[in-house]
């Protein structure tokens, strides 16, 4: 944990260190990074929805409620995208098996424009839709699996994107081998993980308070006041 504190710390003060220009983000989410009008492409699909949403679903109503829209915000950081999807897995096996290779985490991570930061907040999806772990010889690709997945996504985005620092968010739920595999995968690529704690939710998703310490968590994690 300590070589991951010492990595955000110096990434960050890199990135800071000038006051030119604010520093341009990218999302790669689901549906916690979700909001009505503000994915993009904006046919991906949304968990939550501008104006009054069912209390037992939601109580995040506005954009300035999201933990992305209030870093953003407080940080003076540029969005440059946010291409999140409702319901998508990092690997392309989807709930009930079917086929999400259209919208996984390692096909939409080519799509990200030009960030200096991403931020990868997912494997929520893979874990309560019950993914395969591991490839075997019922899988004809090998990226149905979470793991090949895992190691796809954190290998090929320092590819597509040389100059960005990239960190991974951890749902504080994520458990068992699922939760293993990311910070495994992770490691081996020195890619930070942000292991989230005690994040307030409805129905499985952050709430408004639990999106508020899902900000504060990131901001404390790369240093930021």
């Amino acid at each position: 944990m300590k070589k991951y504190l010492l990595i955000v710390s110096v990434a960050l003060a890199a990135l800071c260190g000038s006051a030119a220009k604010p520093y341009k983000v990218s999302i790669l989410g689901d549906s916690y990074s979700t909001f009505e009008r503000h994915v993009q492409p904006d046919t991906n699909y949304v968990w939550y929805f501008d104006g009054e949403n069912k209390p037992e679903r939601t109580d995040v109503n506005a954009l300035g409620d999201t933990w992305w829209s209030q870093f953003i915000h407080d940080t003076g950081f540029e969005l440059v995208k946010n291409n999140s999807f409702s319901g998508s897995t990092i690997c392309h096996t989807g709930y009930n098996g079917e086929d999400y290779s259209g919208r996984s985490f390692i096909t939409r991570m080519h799509y990200l424009g030009n960030p200096d930061i991403i931020l990868v907040f997912g494997a929520t999806n893979d874990l309560w839709a019950n993914v395969p772990l591991e490839a075997d010889s019922t899988l004809t690709d090998p990226l149905y699996a979470f793991r090949p997945a895992m190691k796809e996504l954190v290998t090929g985005l320092p590819a597509l994107y040389p100059g960005a620092k990239i960190y991974f968010m951890l749902n504080d739920e994520i458990g068992g081998d699922v939760r293993d595999i990311i910070i495994e995968e992770c490691d081996r690529q020195r890619i930070p993980v942000l292991r989230l704690e005690s994040i307030d939710k409805r129905m499985g998703h952050p709430s408004k308070a639990g999106m508020a310490e899902i900000n504060r968590q990131l901001k404390e994690f790369l240093r930021i006041e």
